[in-house]
């Protein structure tokens, strides 16, 4: 089902999520269905969106869902960097669309996390995916791209 994805200025985007018990594991084909309905309606509309965190929608839990290609739910994910390298983006986001953001990321990172049979998986992503899945991380923390910009100046609206 489409739900509403909250915008930025919200007090529940500062909110830290929590973690998803094993038990609540029949919960989450709901919540990726949710998560993906309403990623794909964003995408219609703006032409964007590649991941969605559940607090977007107002879910506090630590779940993400990514769509590149194939879907992929991350429950309960770990970022790990393997190195210092970092990269300027500019990075937008589904709370705040029209909106980017000049943000420093890290070039690679680990991601751990539990699939939907409760199995540990890991991914190493590199570039833009490594940047997507530090951006959609933070949702989960309470943390939006704009409380990282790099300095005041690093604002712009897309055309």
């Amino acid at each position: 089902m489409i739900k509403e994805i909250l915008l930025l200025g919200n007090p529940a985007l500062y909110e830290i999520s929590e973690v998803v018990r094993e038990e609540e594991l029949p919960e989450m084909e709901a919540l990726e269905r949710d998560l993906h309905d309403t990623m794909m309606e964003f995408r219609r509309i703006y032409q964007a969106g590649r991941a969605i965190a559940a607090p977007q929608i107002g879910v506090k839990k630590r779940v993400l869902y990514m769509n590149v290609g194939e879907p992929v739910l991350l429950i309960n994910p770990v970022l790990e960097f393997p190195d210092g390298e970092m990269m300027e983006v500019m990075d937008d986001c589904m709370s705040f669309p029209g909106l980017l953001v000049k943000v420093d990321r890290y070039r690679r990172c680990q991601i751990h996390y539990k699939d939907r049979s409760w199995q540990d998986k890991e991914m190493e992503l590199e570039g833009d995916l490594s940047e997507l899945l530090q951006h959609e991380y933070d949702h989960l923390d309470g943390i939006l791209a704009t409380m990282r910009a790099k300095d005041s100046r690093a604002f712009y609206m897309k055309n």
